[in-house]
């Protein structure tokens, strides 16, 4: 069984102290891929390093909103040289979160020229929305992307359904473990599982049998364990239809 976790923070200081064996342990439960999401320009330098000590670690770079106060235009321009030097395989983690509205113009600049970059150089980006979907969808409609992730995917089919229209997976991970999801995994069990990828959101986000504590890519394999059990789908096939999603819309060759 080979899974891809499309979402986790590996470089964060979370994992200063045992990331090699993070790693290790995930790796013997099946997880052959770790995309790893920039999200400040002061991060990238230690991410790219990272990145490049094992083929299986896959750097994207971008600002994500939730630093919006670290952002300015010359990080956009050393965006640009960083992805033409260094090819991550997407533009992210970019977006718009909408819980504080105080930088909202600027988090839609920021995240258009961001966009602009993805639709000129055709990468994929990964997406995070929060109280945001219609904007988001708005600003794509602008800069229509290759292909992307909608990263930890919480929107309405409708807007799925408006998300697919550019080439976009949706991300699923610890959330669903709870059955108080009820919400969430209804819509994973609607989605077909061709548009699903499956992601941790290390070290934020655990899965309910480590509720509490630090979210890990070897819980991957509770998030494969409960997306089977939603869609009454085996896991050797969930496992197979994600991963290969995941490949598809990120250009992940191994």
């Amino acid at each position: 069984m080979k899974i891809i976790d499309t979402h986790c923070h590996l470089d964060f200081a979370a994992y200063d102290e045992d990331r090699e064996s993070v790693l290790k342990r995930a790796r013997e439960v099946g997880v052959t891929g770790f995309v790893i999401p920039g999200v400040q320009r002061s991060s990238w330098d230690q991410l790219i390093e990272f990145c490049s000590s094992s083929n299986d670690l896959h750097c994207a770079l971008g600002l994500h909103p939730m630093f919006i106060n670290s952002h300015n235009n010359q990080h956009i321009k050393d965006l640009e040289q960083f992805v033409t030097h260094y090819q991550p395989i997407a533009i992210g983690e970019i977006g718009l979160d909408f819980y504080d509205r105080s930088q909202q113009d600027k988090q839609i600049d920021i995240f258009e020229k961001q966009l602009k970059l993805a639709c000129d150089i055709e990468l994929p980006v990964i997406v995070h929305a929060r109280r945001a979907h219609e904007e988001v969808l708005t600003c794509l409609k602008k800069y229509p992307v290759k292909s992307g992730i909608a990263h930890a995917f919480n929107g309405s089919l409708q807007q799925a359904e408006r998300y697919l229209h550019y080439n976009f997976k949706f991300g699923f991970g610890g959330m669903l473990t709870y059955e108080r999801s009820t919400k969430l995994r209804k819509l994973a069990q609607e989605l077909p599982l061709n548009t699903i990828v499956l992601e941790t959101d290390s070290p934020d986000m655990t899965v309910e049998q480590h509720r509490g504590g630090r979210n890990s890519p070897e819980y991957l394999s509770y998030c494969l364990q409960a997306l089977s059990e939603i869609k009454e789908v085996s896991i050797d096939e969930v496992a197979s239809k994600t991963t290969e999603n995941a490949k598809k819309v990120l250009g992940i060759h191994q």
